[in-house]
This record gives structure tokens, sequence and C-alpha cells, in this order.
């Protein structure tokens, strides 16, 4: 089962920890629903069309999330920790290399969208790496999922050895962009990813 994603409370409230309450379980119905509306559609989507995917109210939605900005901010930070937990999962994987290449492939998918919310962001005033910032956990839990899988990789000599978690993590957010260039495109895609991933092999 996918791990729940990590709800941010509003920036109104003043904490970025997670609300894990029964009386504010709508979160958790307006906040799948808003990744699928948005990857589907843009950030330009409607709230009102969040609302009738998750089958609550508008006054519900904007209860747990005033502003669409805020709601934009939960998905990118969901989708973060979906990343974190998927790549916890691949560190005890038999084969080192293809953790990290499966560990690529799920980066890009879900980091390619992601984008688009972070431009809608971006000329909100909004910007990812503060988000990013109010929930240290969630950047922590990232990058050492990545190391882990990284030392594996190298210790199996199917990395390069100079490569860092942050070379790793700079070098995914660029192939995302690249991705969304490309469009839809599967074997394009394949191809992209492919050629990447050969250029992280040892010389």
């Amino acid at each position: 089962m996918e791990p729940r994603p990590t709800i941010l409370r509003p920036r109104w409230a003043g904490t970025s920890r997670p609300v894990p309450r029964a009386a504010d379980r709508g979160q958790f119905p307006a906040l799948a629903a808003a990744d699928a509306v948005f990857a589907e559609l843009g950030p330009a989507a409607s709230t009102e069309e969040v609302a009738r995917r998750a089958g609550v109210s508008i006054g519900t939605v904007f209860r747990h999330f005033p502003t669409k900005d805020t709601l934009i901010e939960a998905v990118v930070m969901g989708r973060l920790t979906t990343l974190a937990a998927e790549a916890e999962q691949l560190r005890d994987a038999t084969d080192a290399e293809s953790a990290f290449v499966a560990f690529a492939r799920r980066w890009i998918e879900l980091s390619a969208s992601k984008h688009r919310f972070a431009v809608a962001l971006a000329h909100s005033g909004a910007d990812v790496g503060t988000i990013r910032s109010a929930n240290p956990v969630v950047g922590r839990r990232v990058h050492d999922a990545v190391a882990a899988l990284l030392a594996r990789a190298r210790r199996a000599d199917r990395i390069r050895q100079d490569l860092t978690a942050a070379d790793v993590i700079a070098i995914l957010a660029g192939a995302s962009h690249a991705q969304e260039h490309l469009g839809p495109d599967p074997q394009q895609r394949a191809h992209l990813l492919s050629v990447m991933i050969d250029g992280l092999r040892p010389r």
C-alpha cells in the first residue's frame, strides 16, 4: 500500500507539521483529488473541480486549503514524500543498479508534472525551495534515501564514484524538465532516461 502523503498545514496555521487528526480527514480526499486534477489539467484547474472529484463541498476544500497556492504546496510536498518512501523501499533491493534506475524513472515521472506546479507557485509569488525548507524532515528523507541508493550503486561499481546525492538530485531535476520538453512519447522518454543513466556510469 502506498504511504499516505505528509500533509502540510496551511501557512496561516504557522506550522508545517503533519495533521493526522480524524477531524481533518477531509484533507485526504481533497489532496488526492487535487493531485489528479492538477496532473491532468494543470494548476490552472479550478478548486471547484478538485472539490467535485473529491466528493466534498468547496467549503471543505477551503477550510483545509484556504487558497489554491496552499493546495498546490501540499500536492508538491505529498509527491516529495512519495518519492522518499519509494526510495526507502528500494534500498534493500537485490540489484543495486536496477533499484537506482527504477528510482530515477519514478522521480522523473512524478517531478515532470510537479514542475508545472512549481511554475504556478513562482508566478503567484511562492517558491518551491521555501516549501521544502518549511518541511525539512521531508527534504532530509529525500536526500538520505537518494544517498543510500547511490552508495549501494557505487559499491557495486555501477555508478560513478564521484557523484554525490546532491549531484543526482540536480541531474534528475534537469531530466524532469527535459521530459516535459519531449512530451508524452514513451519511447522518447525511455531513450532520454537511458542516455542520462549511461552518463552516470563509471568511465
